[in-house]
């Protein structure tokens, strides 16, 4: 160490230390001043933002929306339940937490008891913390997939019966069915606001499935067939709808998102299949560029409400 001469007889180093110098105890009340002064500052700053929490969401109906044979199956194979389904795509946009207990098959009753006699009640998923419900449910109960099988014909008219005569013989036979779903859809709605009364309850309905007056032969039904049998699509839409609004519930037109898109037009524009698919779909059932497509719209929906 360097060192300077002091006195005769006497060597100081370059640096001394003076405890309890008048000196030290500026320093050190300097020093403590500074360090209140940036702990104070700092308690002045903003808390970090938080990440919001995730949706926390149920999907619950039918084939609709379960999405029978599009690939990616589900491991629940009882429920022919697709991984790309409109409620997985609408989870993906949300980044939301999906628990989808749709099942092909479904009625309003499986939502309450058990489906093929094995499966869990849809409602079991329902919690009070669910944030967002969806379900498309009710084409079963009324036996609208049945009504539309009995309705194919591959003979020109007037070779065969038309169904929509057969259906509307002594009354209107489908519009029946369908008013009598009404009650159920009705205490469905209820029975999800009380197991999950914080939750947003998004409706989806059915699609538009066949044109004005069909494509026969290229879907083997007549004109005026294909023309009733949309039209009773559609009064389930009113009815589902209806029953929403009346429930505080969102309505989604799946009929508006697939016009044009139906089992007439061509391969790569469909969202619903005919009776022979044209891609990976069960028959009569929307397809993965459908449900691609319903899901957005589902997203959209919830997006807006919470904008």
């Amino acid at each position: 160490m360097d060192v300077q001469p002091d006195r005769p007889g006497r060597r100081r180093s370059a640096t001394r230390t003076r405890p309890n110098s008048t000196v030290d105890k500026k320093w050190a009340l300097r020093r403590c001043a500074a360090l209140l002064a940036v702990s104070a500052s700092c308690a002045l700053l903003p808390a970090p933002a938080q990440s919001a929490e995730r949706i926390d969401y149920v999907a619950l109906g039918d084939s609709a929306a379960a999405g029978p044979l599009v690939p990616g199956p589900d491991p629940n194979l009882a429920c022919l339940r697709s991984t790309m389904n409109y409620p997985r795509v609408a989870a993906e946009r949300l980044g939301a937490e999906l628990t989808d207990v749709t099942c092909s098959g479904a009625e309003i009753e499986d939502f309450t008891g058990r489906q093929h006699g094995f499966l869990p009640p849809q409602f079991d998923a329902l919690e009070e913390t669910t944030d967002l419900v969806t379900l498309t449910i009710g084409g079963n109960d009324a036996q609208l997939v049945q009504a539309a099988v009995s309705c194919l014909n591959a003979l020109p008219e007037p070779v065969g019966i038309s169904c929509a005569d057969r259906f509307t013989e002594h009354g209107d036979e489908l519009a029946e069915r369908i008013d009598a779903v009404t009650d159920d859809f009705a205490a469905a709605l209820d029975g999800i606001a009380q197991r999950a009364p914080d939750a947003e309850v998004v409706v989806a309905g059915y699609g538009t499935y066949i044109r004005p007056g069909g494509c026969h032969p290229k879907e083997p039904i007549w004109a005026r067939d294909a023309d009733y049998l949309q039209s009773s699509v559609d009064k389930m839409n009113a009815v589902l709808a209806e029953q929403a609004s009346a429930h505080g519930a969102e309505f989604v037109d799946i009929a508006a998102v697939s016009e044009g898109h139906d089992v007439c037009a061509a391969p790569d524009e469909k969202y619903l299949e005919g009776v022979l698919p044209t891609s990976v779909a069960a028959p009569l059932h929307p397809n993965a560029r459908g449900m691609a497509a319903f899901g957005d719209a589902v997203a959209d929906a919830v997006e807006s409400s919470s904008a």
